[in-house]
């Protein structure tokens, strides 16, 4: 299941290419008295921390279960069966456009032994974007994601759900849950390792590790600090 990322880079391109920012108009609303009301307080989130070993150091994750709570819970059902262990990350996308090196290393368990897919949760509905650092599901359609994943070099905002597009396959984007706290440098290190020139399918091709980098262990850990 190395095409576990539905979306092709034909696709992709004009809208990795054309990433607009968005600009945000802040209104502040008084009282008959003239007085400012107090912000509501911020909801605190919860995230669940996954520490990644793998044959070139170790990622902490942390997975956010208060904005992508049945993505997170997919994620931990893999890790509490120790299903990751001894797969790999297996292709590292390296995209040619934008002022910094940016894309993304996919992993997981390529479509071998997985649990029932779980249901999409788009950005526009968690409110969380694919930044440098994300933890991603990969997917074929909207729905089916199951143990493939993806983690952010760089901003790849493209990924974000846009509903509003003229190209119904951006629409749904990607489901985030959750960031890279630590061991960021191990990503890298894992993206930048050599490729097939003549692995993987279509747009993949030129596109996969070679060889491929072991995930010893995927287990629950402490928060940082802790």
């Amino acid at each position: 299941m190395v095409a576990a990322l539905a979306m092709t880079l034909a696709a992709m391109a004009p809208a990795m290419a054309q990433q607009a920012a968005t600009a945000t108009t802040t209104t502040t609303t008084t009282t008959t008295t003239g007085a400012t009301p107090p912000a509501p307080a911020a909801t605190p989130i919860e995230y669940v921390y996954v520490a990644m070993v793998t044959s070139q150091g170790t990622i902490l994750l942390a997975l956010d279960k208060t904005h992508a709570p049945l993505t997170t819970a997919n994620f931990l059902k893999y890790v509490d069966a120790k299903k990751f262990d001894g797969t790999t990350f297996y292709r590292a996308m390296h995209l040619d456009w934008g002022d910094e090196p940016s894309g993304l290393l996919q992993g997981g368990l390529q479509g071998i032994k997985v649990l029932a897919p779980v249901a999409h949760e788009p950005t526009n509905v968690t409110g969380l974007h694919h930044t440098s650092g994300t933890i991603s599901m990969a997917r074929y359609a909207p729905g089916t994601a199951t143990a493939d994943f993806t983690i952010m070099i760089g901003d790849v905002l493209s990924l974000d759900a846009s509903p509003a597009s003229e190209n119904p396959d951006l629409r749904p984007g990607f489901a985030a849950f959750g960031h890279v706290v630590s061991g960021m440098d191990v990503v890298r290190k894992i993206w930048d390792a050599p490729r097939s020139a003549t692995k993987g399918e279509g747009v993949m091709r030129g596109q996969m590790l070679e060889p491929p980098v072991k995930i010893l262990s995927a287990r629950r850990a402490p928060a940082p600090g802790q």
